[in-house]
C-alpha cells in the first residue's frame, strides 16, 4: 500500500475529531473516545496489528495521561483551595484598584497576570480567572473573554513550569537520543535534557515578535471592536506603556529560557514584569495621555454581554494582605528552584524516583513509567494546597470543599485526556518492526502523514508547522497533547526536508500556544464564567485573525532561525 493511502488512513481520526467537535459541536469527551475508535480501526484493519497489542499502546497511553492529569489536578487543587481561602480573591482585588484605563488593565491582569497563572497552572486556567476581573472593572464580557484568549497564548510553551515540553516532548525521546547516537553533525544537544532545553530556548526566541506586538495589537484590537469610535488609533496610543511592559516580560522571560531552563520563563518572568510594571504604574510611567472609555453600556450591542451582566458580579474584596494570598505562589518558586536546579542536589533523586510499567501485556517496546515526585502536580502544586491550609488559616471545611470540586472538575478532563494521549501512543506504535505485528513493514501513522505532507509541501513547511500544532491545540485543548500528537510527525517532516529538527519542533510548541486562543475547550470555559453561552462562534471568529497574525510571526521566525 502506498505511503499516501497509509497518510490518508492516519489522518482519518484528526479529521473525526475536527468535524465532531467543530461541525457537530460535541464535547471532546465525546470525541476523543470516538476518534481513538477511528484510531484502532485503522491499526487492525490496514496495518493489520493485533488487538492484543493495540490494548498494550492503549494502556501505555493511560499511563501517560495519568502523569498529565497529576499536573492539572494539582493545579485545579491549588487554584481551588486559593479560593476558598479568599487568597486568590485578595490578590484580585489589589489589581482592581491600579489603573481606571482599560488598555492599562488588559496589559497586566490579561497579560501579566494570565502569563504568570500560566507558569503555575496552565490547562486554560488564565483566561478562566483574568475574564470576569476585567468583566468586573468594565469590560464587556466579549471584549474580556477576546483579549484573555489571545494574550494566553506566549507563556502556554512554558506553562505549569514546562509540561509542554517536559511531557509534551516525551514522545521524541527516543528519536533524540538516536540522533545524538549517530553523529549527526551539527547538533546543538547531546542528550534528552539539553534537547528540551534547546527547544525552550527556539520557543523564546521565535516569541519575542509577539511579546513586543501582541499586548500592543490588542490594545488596537480592543479599540477598534469597543469603542464608540471604533478605532485601532485609541489602543495604539497606549504603545509606550505596552513596549514597556512587552521589555519588562521579555528580557527574564528570554533570559530564563536560555540559561535557566524550560520550568521558569513563564512563571518567573511573569512575576518580575509583574513587579515592574504595577511598580511603574503606581508612578505614572508611560501612562496612556488621553483616556479611554467603552462608552455607556445602555448602549452596547446585546452580543458584547451575553446573559451574565457586569453588575450581577461583586467587587473582589482583600481578606489577608497581599504578601499573605501570594505566599503560595513565593512558595512554589522557592520549591522548583531548589528541585529543578541540578546544583542543589535533589534533582536527580527526585527524577529517578518512578513506577515503572515495562513490557506492557508482554511487549517489550510498550513501557512507561510515572516519575511521581518530579511531577509538579505532587511537587509542588499539591504540597503547596495542602500548607496553604496553614498559611491562609483556612476552615477544615473550606478545604474539604476545595478538594472536592477539585475532583469534580478533573472528571472531564480526565477522559479526553486519556483517549487522546491513547491515540498518540499508537499511531507511534504501528511503525514497530516486527512481521506479527506490523505484517507489512508499513511505516507507522505519524511518519506516513510527515511523508505524505513533506512532498506536497516542500520548503515551504517552516512557514505551516506552526500552524499544525495550532490545529493540535483546536482539537485536544492543549499545547501538551498537541505536542504529544504532532512532535514525531514534525520530527519526521523536518528529517524529510533537511531542516533542523530542534527549529521546527520548537516552530511546533509555539503553534501548540497560539491554538489556545481558537481551542473550542477554552473558549466554551471562558465564555462560561461571563455569561457567554452559546456564543462561541462569534469569539472563534473574531479571533481567528489574531490567530493567524501569530502564525505568520511565528512562520517568518522559524525561517529567520533556519537561516542561521
Amino acid at each position: 500500500m502506498s505511503n499516501g493511502i497509509l497518510a490518508i488512513v492516519a489522518v482519518v481520526p484528526i479529521l473525526v475529531a475536527l468535524f465532531l467537535m467543530v461541525g457537530l459541536r460535541k464535547p471532546a469527551t465525546f470525541a476523543m473516545p470516538v476518534a481513538w475508535l477511528a484510531t484502532v480501526a485503522g491499526a487492525l484493519l490496514v496495518w493489520k496489528t493485533t488487538p492484543l497489542y493495540i490494548a498494550a499502546l492503549t494502556l501505555q497511553g493511560f499511563v501517560i495521561a495519568f502523569n498529565l492529569l497529576i499536573i492539572v489536578f494539582g493545579a485545579i487543587v491549588l487554584l481551588y483551595t486559593l479560593k476558598y481561602s479568599g487568597g486568590m480573591e485578595t490578590i484580585q482585588a489589589g489589581f482592581h484598584r491600579l489603573s481606571p484605563d482599560p488598555r492599562v488593565q488588559l496589559v497586566i491582569i490579561a497579560f501579566l497576570f494570565g502569563a504568570f497563572i500560566e507558569g503555575a497552572a496552565g490547562f486554560g486556567t488564565p483566561a478562566a480567572l483574568a475574564a470576569p476581573l476585567l468583566m468586573l472593572l468594565g469590560f464587556p464580557p466579549l471584549a474580556a473573554a477576546l483579549v484573555c484568549l489571545v494574550l494566553n497564548t506566549v507563556p502556554v510553551p512554558f506553562a505549569a513550569v514546562g509540561t509542554p515540553i517536559f511531557l509534551g516532548l516525551e514522545y521524541l525521546q527516543p528519536l533524540v537520543v538516536d540522533a545524538v547516537k549517530a553523529g549527526t553533525p551539527g547538533l546543538p544537544f547531546n542528550d534528552v535534557a539539553s534537547f528540551n532545553h534547546q527547544v525552550g530556548r527556539l520557543v523564546a526566541l521565535i516569541h519575542v515578535p509577539m511579546i513586543m506586538l501582541l499586548p500592543l495589537f490588542m490594545c488596537g484590537f480592543l479599540s477598534r471592536h469597543f469603542s464608540p469610535r471604533r478605532s485601532w488609533r485609541e489602543g495604539f496610543s497606549a504603545w509606550r506603556f505596552c513596549l514597556f511592559a512587552s521589555c519588562s516580560f521579555l528580557v527574564p522571560y528570554l533570559l530564563l529560557a536560555c540559561y535557566v531552563g524550560p520550568e521558569f520563563p513563564s512563571l518567573v518572568g511573569s512575576l518580575l514584569a509583574l513587579i515592574i510594571v504595577v511598580w511603574g504604574v503606581k508612578r505614572g510611567f508611560f501612562l496612556p495621555r488621553q483616556s479611554f472609555s467603552f462608552g455607556p453600556a445602555e448602549k452596547w450591542p446585546a452580543n458584547w454581554t451575553g446573559i451574565l451582566p457586569p453588575q450581577s458580579l461583586e467587587l473582589p474584596k482583600e481578606h489577608m494582605s497581599q504578601l499573605r494570598a501570594w505566599s503560595p505562589y513565593v512558595l512554589i518558586g522557592l520549591i522548583l528552584v531548589f528541585t529543578r536546579l541540578p546544583q542543589f542536589g535533589l534533582k536527580g533523586f527526585l527524577s529517578a524516583r518512578s513506577i515503572d510499567f515495562v513490557d506492557i501485556l508482554g511487549f517489550p517496546t510498550v513501557d512507561a513509567a510515572i516519575p511521581y515526585l518530579y511531577l509538579p502536580g505532587l511537587l509542588p502544586f499539591t504540597v503547596v494546597a495542602l500548607l496553604t491550609v496553614w498559611l491562609h488559616a483556612m476552615p477544615a471545611g473550606h478545604a474539604v470543599q476545595a478538594w472536592k470540586d477539585s475532583f469534580r472538575a478533573i472528571k472531564n478532563p480526565t477522559i479526553a485526556l486519556l483517549f487522546a494521549v491513547a491515540i498518540v501512543s499508537i499511531f507511534r506504535g504501528t511503525g514497530i518492526q516486527d512481521e506479527l505485528l506490523n505484517p507489512h513493514a508499513y511505516l507507522s501513522m505519524p511518519i506516513a502523514m510527515a511523508q505524505a505532507i513533506a512532498g506536497l509541501v516542500g520548503s515551504a513547511w517552516p512557514v505551516a508547522a506552526a500552524f499544525v500544532g495550532g490545529v493540535g491545540s483546536f482539537i485536544t485543548g492543549s499545547n501538551t497533547v498537541s505536542n504529544l500528537l504532532f512532535a514525531e510527525f514534525q520530527w519526521g517532516v523536518a528529517t524529510e526536508l533537511g531542516f533542523r529538527r530542534d527549529i521546527i519542533i520548537a516552530a511546533q510548541v509555539v503553534g501548540g500556544a497560539m491554538g489556545n486562543m481558537i481551542c473550542i475547550h477554552n473558549i466554551v470555559a471562558v465564555g462560561a464564567v461571563v455569561g457567554l453561552f452559546g456564543m462561541e462562534g462569534i469569539v472563534l471568529r473574531k479571533n481567528i485573525l489574531p490567530f493567524l497574525l501569530y502564525g505568520l510571526l511565528a512562520g517568518a521566525m522559524t525561517l529567520v532561525l533556519l537561516a542561521f
